[in-house]
């Protein structure tokens, strides 16, 4: 624990000898609290990286074009801007899925890329199928690119375990 005069911030911090799945940092100012968990790998490090960048990018952009059409007063910031991506991205992700299927086929150097592309495919299920309905049929695509994904993440860890 650290401490030090007034105006200073004090930190808790808790490194992986300590608490082995898990690096925790306090701050007081502010209250910042950053937790991680480890990559087992480099190959998983990349691919959880990659997996971040197809999950942040069609958020983002539903933020920008939420505060920028409302607040803003920018009108081509329209629904395209955000379906577009939120279609893209199951693709993106399915290519990323087939790139790293030794991940899945290795719970011990790919627990967390498995998981975690699982939930996103599962979330992207959801939105897409809502897409598919109210916005373009070739959200279809990206639809069965999250089935496949699923699909497929059940028989490489059912092929691995024979």
């Amino acid at each position: 624990m650290k401490s030090g005069a007034a105006g200073d911030h004090f930190g808790v911090r808790i490194d992986r000898h300590q608490l082995d799945a898990a690096k925790v940092e306090a701050e007081s100012e502010g209250a910042e609290i950053v937790a991680t968990i480890p990559a087992r790998s480099a190959q998983e490090s990349r691919a959880m990286r990659f997996l971040a960048a197809c999950t942040l990018v069609p958020i983002l952009c539903l933020a920008f074009q939420d505060i920028g059409s409302k607040h803003g007063g920018m009108e081509w910031l329209n629904y395209h801007y955000v379906a577009w991506p939120m279609m893209i991205a199951p693709v993106l992700m399915l290519i990323l899925f087939f790139r790293n299927r030794e991940l899945i086929r290795d719970p011990r150097i790919g627990a967390n890329f498995s998981q975690t592309i699982k939930l996103v495919a599962v979330l992207y299920l959801v939105w897409n199928i809502i897409g598919t309905i109210g916005y373009s049929w070739l959200g279809v695509i990206s639809v069965l690119s999250c089935l496949t994904i699923l699909v497929a993440d059940w028989q490489l860890k059912k092929r691995a375990r024979a």
